[in-house]
């Protein structure tokens, strides 16, 4: 199907200590990476660290660290103890995240979101390969950080992008992109932006059930949660489903969840949840590679008749 299929980790049902056994067997199953997230539970450098131990020649990536919530120092202390403890085969993940992540969660400052992702993606690129930084940024200064031990391969660095400044600055930077909650078909609007050299890696979110009304009522929750972040709007805005989705932001806007989850239309539940039997799960799953992804990664939910454990099994390229 493509050479690279990942797995996000830890699973949504389980917490990390419970995932152990099942990261074990990703290899085995045919995964070639595993992803880690940072929203609201764990960090996204503590799963990698295990399954560097737990997963023996899997690829590691975060997807993503936000730039604003650690100081650039910390973030290459972590990517390098990350890049010693998996060498070359760490990817660190990047993004600006959310005025929620960031301000509300974390005390910090949301402000210039492209310009601070720029920046500490330019420091950090410097510090990991073991330079002296003294430099004054756009967004921040830093003077005369080395880190004590820079790894010997220098980790690869993508960035989160949802739209063309950012999608620009990951193909002329970084070493790929990441983005979130699209369709197969925008797939190609996305790789357009890119071109054709990048990397582009994809989190996707599967349900693996044939019972569609079940999984349209989860989905819309989900949908409805991260559709109405200005920078998700904005997203899907440019992928043109801005009037499609004013229905849900308006009611969203007037304080009414419940009218906010009914206007969300069928249509756009089944473009951006994967649903359906394993076959037609990892069918559609084609779709977004053919399209132009190189990396879908999968997030398999919870809500149907399949387990988690059998969900990961089935969608395994060796399915």
């Amino acid at each position: 199907m493509t050479q690279k299929w990942g797995m996000t980790i830890p699973f949504y049902d389980r917490s990390l200590a419970r995932s152990r056994e099942l990261i074990a067997q990703l290899p085995g199953l045919g995964y070639t990476d595993a992803w880690s997230a940072e929203v609201n539970g764990v960090d996204g450098f503590t799963p990698l660290a295990l399954a560097a131990q737990w997963a023996p020649g899997i690829r590691l990536g975060s997807a993503i660290v936000p730039v604003s919530t650690r100081g650039p120092g910390l973030l290459a202390m972590s990517a390098a103890t990350l890049a010693d403890l998996a060498p070359e085969r760490f990817v660190l993940g990047i993004g600006a995240s959310s005025p929620a992540i960031v301000e509300r969660w974390n005390a910090g400052t949301f402000a210039k979101p492209y310009a601070r992702t720029r920046d500490t993606l330019r420091f950090l690129k410097r510090a990991l390969a073991g330079e002296k930084v003294s430099e004054a940024y756009e967004t921040f200064e830093v003077k005369g950080f080395r880190l004590e031990r820079a790894p010997k391969a220098p980790p690869k660095i993508v960035l989160a992008a949802l739209r063309p400044g950012m999608l620009r600055l990951a193909a002329a930077e970084a070493d790929g992109a990441i983005t979130n909650w699209l369709s197969p078909q925008d797939v190609r609007r996305v790789r357009a932006e890119i071109g054709p050299g990048t990397e582009l890696i994809a989190r996707l979110f599967v349900c693996v059930s044939e019972d569609a009304a079940q999984v349209r009522e989860m989905a819309r929750r989900m949908l409805a949660g991260y559709l109405t972040v200005p920078v998700y709007a904005a997203f899907h805005d440019w992928l043109g489903r801005g009037e499609t989705l004013r229905p849900m932001h308006e009611a969203w806007a007037a304080g009414d969840r419940q009218a906010a989850l009914k206007a969300i239309p069928d249509e756009v539940v089944d473009d951006l949840v994967v649903h359906g039997d394993a076959a037609t799960c990892r069918a559609r799953i084609q779709q977004y590679v053919d399209n132009g992804l190189d990396t879908p990664v999968l997030a398999p939910i919870p809500g149907g008749e399949v387990s988690i454990d059998q969900a990961v099994r089935d969608l395994a390229p060796q399915a």
